[in-house]
């Protein structure tokens, strides 16, 4: 746990002292907004819903007499009807909510931007923090009544705290930087989280900058417009940003969030979500969605390039799209029977390699070891075709078909049978800025080709459904840090802080988790 600064220490007095702040008047028994506003015995919905309904009288056009007591009929403090024999509006909790929030929000601005510099941004993490901190934040938000309003406080509160730290860190990127170095028609910007939305806003960055990638979702977007789907909501984002005025900010993913949850259960929650997983889902559904299209256009008789399609090609394999074009590469199986010598080979496509890490080791190393020769025998003994029965025998798999973007997924969750879930591997595993293929098949294509590190995908925390990620692209000569929706610039040799931990004492750590290389030609 880092310690804290003199600056935070003093920012928390100020905001949860028991007195000054505001926090600790909330807490009160007897100064809380909540409490004077209801009284200790009044019922919080009753109350909420007369205070709206005798409001509601009022704005129907009824006088001030009818406006300050209740309606005919009514009890004090309980909801009635409005003027004209009506129900008003159901507000009650909601109203409250929402009210709350406003109070919330004018409260934190005029708190946050008390500060300046480094002051502001440690203000804006305590707040976030207090919210968020059962103890505190529950007694700080008093008045929202469940798991879901707090999580839309939570949310609004980052959002929040993005808007005011945008100008200062959008400025400071962009001096860092410098208006000379500053690439031509480049853009950097931060991706609100919507709660634990991190999983998704990492590997988004990390795609973005793969170039090919990009440049394909970009086209897309100028094709004619079709139902929104998820590959439309991502060319949507994708547009956003490439097309926004200023270098460097910070831009909701709302549309392609709510897409995503929408079309995938899996994602339809508030709760932390495996990046992997997230990463193999969208470039599969994006993939299908390609496919589709083209199987339409082929039903309608017309293909893209607008030629007629005479051929009936509805049994066909599917057409390999730009997905496959590069993030595709190819597997190849290969068993040879220890009793005839014979060598038996199956082809498998991949659109990212899985491999298993090691303490101390390499990427390199990893890869090696995913190739390594293993020995079929016992009951695992391989049925030979030429023997006609079951023979021991040696089995390996190497690299046919060498990718344009390779995605290498490094595995550091492993299940432990004795605490019944799954835990962190935080090995030091060293990933090259530079990187060559050493198991290739004596049959692949282009085997000497070189790879660029261009994205990492970090995972920070002890476990899969819990911790944070970040992403490390690089953009032209430099490398910078996407933290949702701050943005920094690093040097290169920084990037060897997220190796992993040489010791396997702590299983907290920032590990890189996707790495994703360019090749060169």
């Amino acid at each position: 746990m880092l310690a804290r600064s003199g600056a935070e220490e003093s920012c928390e007095e100020e905001w949860a002292g028991p007195r000054g702040g505001w926090a600790g008047r909330a807490a009160g028994p007897r100064s809380c907004r909540a409490g004077r506003a209801l009284g200790p015995r009044q019922s919080p919905l009753a109350s909420a819903q007369g205070g709206v309904y005798r409001r509601a009288a009022s704005r129907a056009g009824a006088g001030p007499e009818a406006a300050a007591a209740p309606c005919a009929g009514e009890e004090p403090g309980a909801g009635g009807r409005a003027a004209g024999g009506d129900w008003g509006p159901r507000r009650g909790v909601p109203e409250r909510r929402r009210r709350g929030r406003q109070r919330l929000q004018s409260r934190l601005r005029a708190w946050v931007r008390g500060g300046s510099g480094s002051a502001r941004g440690l203000r804006c993490e305590r707040a976030a923090r207090l919210l968020s901190s059962p103890a505190r934040g529950c007694r700080c938000c008093d008045w929202v009544e469940d798991g879901v309003g707090r999580m839309e406080i939570l949310m609004t509160v980052s959002k929040f705290a993005s808007i005011c730290t945008m100008g200062a860190n959008a400025s400071a990127l962009e001096k860092e930087i410098g208006p000379e170095q500053f690439p031509v028609n480049e853009h950097y910007f931060g991706l609100v989280n919507f709660g634990n939305t991190c999983y998704c806003n990492s590997v988004l960055q990390a795609l973005y900058f793969c170039r090919p990638f990009r440049e394909k979702v970009l086209a897309y977007k100028s094709q004619p417009r079709k139902k929104e789907n998820l590959l439309t909501c991502l060319a949507d984002l994708f547009h956003s940003i490439a097309t926004q005025k200023k270098k460097v900010g910070v831009i909701p993913p709302k549309k392609f969030i709510t897409r995503l949850r929408k079309e995938n259960e899996l994602f339809d929650n508030y709760m932390q979500q495996d990046a992997h997983e997230f990463l193999n889902y969208l470039l599969n559904t994006i993939a299908d969605i390609l496919q589709e299209e083209r199987k339409q256009e082929k039903q309608n008789g017309r293909l893209p390039n607008g030629n007629i399609d005479s051929e009936n090609n509805n049994n066909s394999i599917p057409d390999p799209t730009w997905v496959h074009e590069i993030f595709q590469g190819t597997l190849t199986n290969e068993t040879r029977c220890l009793t005839c010598e014979t060598i038996s080979s199956k082809d498998e496509d991949f659109l990212d390699l899985s491999v298993d890490v090691e303490q101390n080791t390499s990427i390199t190393h990893c890869l090696r070891g995913f190739s390594n020769t293993e020995t079929l025998c016992s009951e695992y003994k391989y049925y030979c075709e030429e023997c006609r029965s079951k023979q021991e025998a040696h089995k390996r798999m190497k690299v046919k078909k060498l990718p344009m973007i390779l995605a290498l997924h490094l595995k550091r969750f492993k299940y432990m049978d004795q605490l019944h879930r799954y835990t962190k591997l935080s090995y030091r595993v060293v990933f090259p800025l530079e990187l060559r293929l050493f198991n290739t098949s004596g049959d692949a294509t282009n085997p000497d080709r070189m790879y660029d590190l261009v994205a990492v995908v970090v995972h920070c925390g002890s476990g899969p459904n819990r911790g944070h990620y970040i992403a490390i692209v690089k953009s032209h000569d430099f490398w910078l840090l996407f933290d949702d929706d701050i943005v920094e610039k690093i040097d290169a040799q920084a990037i060897e802080e997220f190796y992993g931990l040489t010791s396997d004492i702590s299983k907290n750590s920032e590990s890189g988790y996707i790495l994703f290389y360019q090749s060169r030609d």
